[in-house]
């Protein structure tokens, strides 16, 4: 959260450092900056009229007090003799005619429709128009704009740059908008790959917003109009508007993918889906309408706009009082684009001043949020393997304690026949039975008997090989299963029993019966433990605590076992 803070610090610095003085008003646009003044239009006036008025012109430090209409802006006078282009930014109007006076008297006029303003923007959405070279030099300039929106000025931030001056400031908005691009396309590949591999949801929403941001670069930066000279600006300004909209709308799907479900649940989820279904509206009502009445369109777009603001406010509080992993990294990457759009909402509805960098802020702002939003996705995975991981962990919990006997900690009778049919090669097979289980009980009670059972459990793991499969299949009766070639000798296991320490120092014995043969099926099992159990009954005949060994007899190869017999022991 202190990282989160601080870009919130850092974007505030950076916007009131955007905020100039009018002096440096065009700070972030090449060349010379005019200073201009506004006269409402009216029938009958003439370039030349205007040119030489000397009342009625007004010069105020935001034109947007003027309201919209149609105006004259005049500049101050100035003397420019080099080839020069006139830039300013490139605003919602109907047709622009510059008026350039010379020296000796010659007004030169430049008409300047939808079309053909596309054809003059440049990088950076700056609309530059290259004044003829005269033997006389250039004293004034003079715009008709017919019909101006004025949404954010009338003619905005005017200079007069040079050919060198106009080619250093495309070299340079070229290399921002190609770094956000490339940063945009490989971010778009690198987790659309991740989304192909792991399908996490908030991966796909992801590129949907680098998607559309990228699109809202092609149309905000003006190279639309150099990929398509024919659309016109007032068109290449509605798609910018329902671009920029609808990548918000991804930013919050995004974010709703990205946190908790937990977050998003309830009320707060459902104010969220009105927010985007209201940015939605107005951004296809702008994208639509805007020529019906541009002003109402764009205020509706930018309080639109202003409620997805206020709706993160609540948003990030509920992740912090649900205490969501993902809130620092969440707040961290998006601090500065939430703080930047504040101040471009806060200038469209007129509340600060417009600036060439506040108005491109999204780019970078942008930048920053792609490359950190790459670190809250890899923290999110890896929190995401790490749940993964216990989940894997406790389902190997679980599968242990359905496999295993709770008392020894031996394979249970299920999981022993899982794993013993089907071994290929010669088995042996062990049956070993406590003798007189049942008085042993009855003299140290059954807590002690269980204790039996677990010395004789660790018994048998220390005697056999770490091949052998060993399990508890009855109340005290085990199984051992080993290749034929191991060596186990069932007189080890008998002699360990004895010199085990059992409780009050009782005396323990048991009986093994052994016999060998295929283990591939389960045919084979039930004649194999046939057979080891004809070899414990003889042994337990024989006087009990000691090993026999039958052979499994050749008719039993093959052949469905005998039906056994239930006997006591």
């Amino acid at each position: 959260m202190r990282l989160a803070l601080l870009s919130c610090v850092v974007a505030i610095l950076a916007v009131l450092g955007m905020v100039p003085t009018p002096a440096a008003a065009q700070a972030g646009l090449t060349g010379t900056a005019l200073t201009t003044c506004a006269l409402r239009d009216r029938p009958g006036l003439s370039p030349r009229q205007v040119f030489a008025a000397t009342r009625g012109f007004v010069c105020p430090a935001d034109q947007r007090r003027l309201g919209p209409g149609s105006y004259w802006i005049r500049s101050t006078p100035l003397r420019r003799s080099a080839p020069v282009a006139v830039r300013s930014a490139s605003l919602w109007q109907g047709v622009v005619t510059l008026y350039a006076l010379y020296a000796d008297g010659r007004i030169v006029p430049t008409v300047i429709d939808q079309q053909a303003a596309s054809r003059h923007v440049q990088l950076g959405a700056i609309l530059e128009i290259a004044l003829p070279q005269r033997p006389a030099p250039l004293v004034r300039l003079l715009w008709h704009v017919d019909h101006a929106a004025n949404l954010r000025g009338i003619v905005r931030d005017p200079t007069l740059a040079t050919p060198t001056q106009s080619i250093d400031s495309n070299l340079l908005m070229g290399g921002m908008y190609a770094a956000f691009a490339g940063l945009c396309i490989a971010l778009l590949c690198y987790n659309f790959a991740l989304w192909v591999a792991l399908r996490h949801p908030f991966q796909l929403a992801y590129c949907a917003m680098v998607t559309g941001l990228l699109a809202y670069t092609v149309t905000s930066s003006g190279w639309i109009a150099w990929l398509y000279p024919l659309i016109a600006n007032n068109d290449r300004i509605r798609a910018n508007y329902l671009l920029l909209g609808l990548s918000t709308i991804a930013a919050f799907q995004f974010a709703r993918t990205f946190f908790e479900a937990r977050v998003f649940a309830g009320t707060i989820g459902r104010l969220v889906t009105l927010t985007c279904a209201i940015t939605a509206a107005a951004s296809l009502g702008f994208c639509l309408f805007a020529p019906l009445n541009v002003w109402l369109f764009d205020r509706f777009y930018s309080l639109a706009f202003a409620l997805q603001m206020a709706m993160v406010v609540p948003l990030l509080w509920r992740a912090w009082v649900l205490r969501s992993n993902y809130l620092w990294v969440f707040a961290l990457a998006w601090a500065s684009p939430i703080v930047m759009a504040s101040f471009r909402i806060a200038s469209s509805l007129g509340m600060i001043g417009w600036n060439f960098w506040l108005d491109n802020s999204t780019i970078m702002t942008m930048t920053i949020e792609a490359l950190l939003s790459s670190i809250a996705i890899a923290y999110r995975m890896r929190l995401l393997s790490n749940e993964r991981d216990e989940a894997r962990e406790r389902e190997i919990a679980a599968r242990l304690l359905a496999d295993t006997d709770p008392l020894t900690g031996l394979l249970n009778r299920r999981a022993f026949l899982h794993n013993a049919i089907g071994r290929s090669g010669e088995q042996i097979l062990m049956i070993a039975d406590l003798d007189h289980f049942k008085q042993v009980n009855e003299t140290i009670g059954h807590d002690g008997g269980d204790e039996v059972l677990r010395v004789f459990a660790r018994t048998l793991r220390q005697a056999v090989p770490p091949e052998a499969l060993v399990a508890r299949i009855g109340g005290e009766e085990f199984a051992i299963v080993v290749p034929a070639e191991s060596v186990v000798d069932p007189d080890d296991i008998l002699t360990g029993l004895r010199a085990g320490r059992m409780p009050y120092d009782v005396t323990v014995t048991a009986s093994i019966g052994m016999c060998s043969g295929p283990l591939e099926r389960e045919t084979d099992w039930k004649a194999l433990y046939a057979c080891a159990d004809r070899a414990l009954f003889e042994a337990k005949s024989a006087g009990r605590d000691r090993a026999r060994s039958r052979d499994l007899p050749d008719s039993a190869h093959g052949r469905p076992a005998p039906t056994l017999a239930v006997r006591s022991r």
